[in-house]
């Protein structure tokens, strides 16, 4: 059952997306930051791990979940540290992350033959 409500979750995820760029004409990078707002508005409510507990990857492969570890990285850093912990929380969270993009994006330009 958790397959299909991660299917149902990221779907719908998608799917306001989509609606964003048809219907408001969004570019995709507006899309993009809207999403992470949206996530890091709702960690910030406290609303986001409840979704990731239902859904499972459909709330944490979009990117939605990258707002999310934004705020959770860096309250959870400012609970420790105080006003510092804030900044440096969101970087020690997602670093990895960047990092692994950055990597395989660099690796895949040098295995393949980029267009354009």
């Amino acid at each position: 059952m958790i397959f299909f409500w991660a299917f149902v979750v990221g779907g719908i995820i998608c799917v306001i997306g989509q609606i964003l760029m048809d219907v408001f004409k969004l570019t995709p990078a507006h899309t993009l930051t809207t999403f992470v707002v949206f996530g890091a508005i709702l960690d910030g409510l406290g609303l986001y791990e409840p979704l990731i507990d239902f859904a499972g990857a459909g709330a944490t492969v979009p990117i939605t979940s990258f707002g999310n570890s934004l705020v959770h990285g860096a309250m959870a850093e400012a609970e420790e540290h105080g006003l510092i912990g804030v900044v440096t929380g969101m970087f020690e969270v997602t670093s990895s992350g960047i990092s692994a993009a950055i990597i395989f994006g660099v690796i895949g330009a040098l295995l393949f033959k980029p267009k354009g």
